[in-house]
């Protein structure tokens, strides 16, 4: 059965009318909360630590700002827009000891709630509101009077209530102009992980790599292997975005489209689910979530060693000489900047 989309007329602003909402963060979705909801006539102030590079630029665009236990303390509805591994070591110093029976902790990701890395103390309600894009788009589709859908939830044991301002939160950000959809944490916690590693993230860049390494190292020129294996691959998903995959199947020649058939279960075939069955499993257990809590703790080596050995990969280097040859084509060269995100 399909899921039930909840919309603008489901939902009732006025439950926050009166109430004080405090996003914790000001990074790439704290940012787009605090001034959707403000823009929205709702009473919004930001909790940041002391120091905080986001201090400056949250009282610029005219919020009052206060360290994260004072907001705490003002707020009847906290947001915690933090990355998940920087969560449990802030709820735990500057959260949970203002938590006081009545107020809502919300989430927009429920990792650290579903594996057990933060607790609430029973008599404060827990909701997520969770944005299916990015914060710089559900900004920029507010803007626009549009929106961007939403997943909702709500901790058992939480207050009657708790759902109505999950739902007005999804209406003030904008994202019941789009369209809600309510689910749990469990569910949209291991879906999330599952998508981003075995397709959006890990499989697809996997996928684009070793296409690329093949060719080249068959003899063919990088700059070839680069524009089949990456390049064109925005041209496919946007048609698969637009359209479905039949529709994007539709606009492809029927040579591709053979080849689609034929071809792509040779690649992604019974090992490959096999190899994806096993990704699930590690997150329904838990297993992954203790990975990379440890890695986390450990600070971060293998993470960074990751991150040096991708940036090093010819395709990095193939890739930026043949984009400043495309005018058309946004450059970001994010390579070491580091963003006021999460703070």
């Amino acid at each position: 059965m399909p899921a039930k989309v909840y919309t603008d007329k489901d939902a009732d602003l006025g439950v926050l009318k009166g109430k004080t909402l405090a996003v914790i963060g000001f990074g790439s979705q704290g940012h787009a909360h605090a001034l959707n909801l403000k823009d929205s006539g709702l009473n919004v102030i930001i909790g940041l630590y002391a120091g905080s590079k986001s201090i400056a630029v949250a009282k610029q665009r005219g919020f009052e700002v206060y360290e994260t236990a004072e907001a705490v303390d003002k707020a009847d509805v906290i947001l915690i827009a933090v990355p998940d591994m920087k969560q449990k070591a802030l709820f735990e110093n500057e959260i949970a000891p203002r938590l006081s029976k009545g107020k809502t902790l919300a989430f927009i990701h429920g990792f650290t709630v579903h594996y057990g890395l933060i607790e609430p103390p029973k008599g404060v309600s827990v909701i997520m509101v969770a944005p299916k894009g990015p914060g710089h788009i559900v900004r920029a589709q507010y803007l626009e009077g549009k929106g961007v859908p939403a997943l909702i939830a709500v901790q058992k044991g939480s207050a009657r209530d708790s759902k109505k301002i999950a739902l007005a939160w999804a209406k003030g950000i904008g994202a019941a102009r789009a369209g809600v959809i309510e689910t749990t944490f469990r569910e949209e916690t291991e879906t999330d992980l599952f998508g981003e590693q075995a397709v959006l993230c890990g499989g697809a860049s996997a996928l684009v790599k070793t296409g690329f390494e093949v060719l080249v190292e068959a003899g063919y020129q990088p700059e070839m292997a680069y524009f089949e294996c990456l390049h064109e691959l925005k041209l496919i998903v946007d048609l698969m975005v637009e359209s479905g995959v039949s529709g994007m199947r539709f606009s492809i020649s029927e040579t591709a489209e053979y080849g689609d058939y034929t071809r792509g279960p040779k690649v992604i075939g019974a090992s490959a689910r096999k190899a994806m069955e096993k990704i699930l499993k590690d997150i329904q257990s838990g297993k992954f979530a203790k990975e990379w809590v440890k890695e986390a703790e450990s600070g971060y080596p293998n993470y960074k060693a990751f991150q040096k050995e991708s940036a090093e990969h010819s395709i990095e280097k193939t890739g930026q000489r043949l984009r400043s040859l495309m005018p058309w084509v946004r450059k970001k060269n994010i390579q070491g900047a580091q963003a006021a995100y999460g703070e």
